[in-house]
């Protein structure tokens, strides 16, 4: 996630932001969703830094964790407003780190939580992210969203108990996910109705987010025989090619690829795996929320 700063730090605080910088843009993609929207509010968060009195500041990482929560619930309430009037599925921006970058984002939230966390309310997510997730005491939390710690506890085990339920059963192992991710490509873009049902569990469902700026379903597509019908129609279109495949590996902590479409622009595609078989498959098409995204020319091994 790409940052700039924009503000001179002759005094060296710059430095002091930035180790902090990647625990800060978690906090706020965790929060909002939105690569984009995290940096800017990281940026933001930068600014205030610099114009605070940072001689009164006892623990920079306390003081930085609270600024950035706060502009997140303050983005929170309008960006409710908005996705009320999303056009089709809203899906979480994807996350692809690889190498070292993908340890960093390990914080056990996958993108099936994130949707878990679209349910909560503002207070009750930045609660639940701040202790379960980033390892606040309550104190701590209580500082962050201005409420008091009985509070806090409150909101995190209101949000526990709705989000332990989107949390997975039986989780596979990395070689299995990438694997069916494979066999999903590899089955779905070749018209293999047989390969792409043995793959899918029966209540399958297909969630593709558009955004209004592309085609995609708008209403969610459920089970196997929809989902499969849904795939065989696109493999069968008129001159139809499988697309170069960019990426494969995780996806904000799922199974997932990217490929280049016919249109010239890339889609992701993650997938929740149950009994192994895919249970979910989570399909971004909004050119916007792929803009982070950053692959090389090759058909294979891209990076973001």
């Amino acid at each position: 996630m790409p940052w700039k700063a924009t503000v001179p730090q002759p005094d060296g605080s710059a430095n002091s932001f930035a180790r902090l910088r990647p625990r800060l843009t978690r906090i706020a993609y965790r929060m909002t969703g939105s690569v984009a929207e995290a940096e800017d509010i990281v940026q933001e968060g930068f600014i205030r830094w610099y114009q605070a009195d940072r001689s009164k500041v006892r623990n920079e990482e306390a003081f930085l964790v609270r600024i950035i929560t706060r502009l997140s619930l303050d983005h929170l309430k309008s960006a409710r407003a908005r996705r009320e009037s999303y056009v089709g599925n809203w899906l979480p921006e994807p996350i692809i780190a690889p190498g070292a970058e993908s340890a960093e984002m390990d914080d056990d939230i996958t993108l099936t939580l994130m949707l878990a966390l679209e349910r909560l309310s503002p207070l009750e997510r930045a609660a639940f992210l701040l202790h379960d997730v980033f390892g606040q005491d309550f104190g701590q939390v209580a500082e962050a969203i201005d409420r008091d710690p009985a509070a806090c506890r409150q909101l995190a085990s209101r949000a526990r108990q709705h989000v332990q339920k989107a949390k997975p059963r039986f989780p596979v192992s990395s070689e299995q996910g990438a694997n069916i991710a494979r066999a999903f490509f590899a089955a779905s873009r070749t018209g293999d109705t047989a390969g792409l049902r043995s793959l899918l569990a029966d209540d399958v469902v297909l969630y593709s987010d558009g955004g209004g700026n592309r085609v995609a379903t708008i209403n969610p597509v459920v089970t196997v025989a929809n989902v499969c019908r849904f795939f065989e129609r696109t493999a069968r279109r008129e001159n139809f090619t499988a697309p170069p495949l960019l990426y494969e590996g995780p996806i904000d902590g799922l199974p997932g690829l990217v490929t280049m479409e016919t249109d010239g622009i890339a889609q992701s595609m993650a997938f929740e795996i149950e009994h192994g078989r895919i249970k979910s498959i989570y399909v971004v098409r909004n050119p916007q929320k792929l803009a982070h995204l950053r692959f090389a020319q090759a058909p294979s091994g891209g990076t973001a």
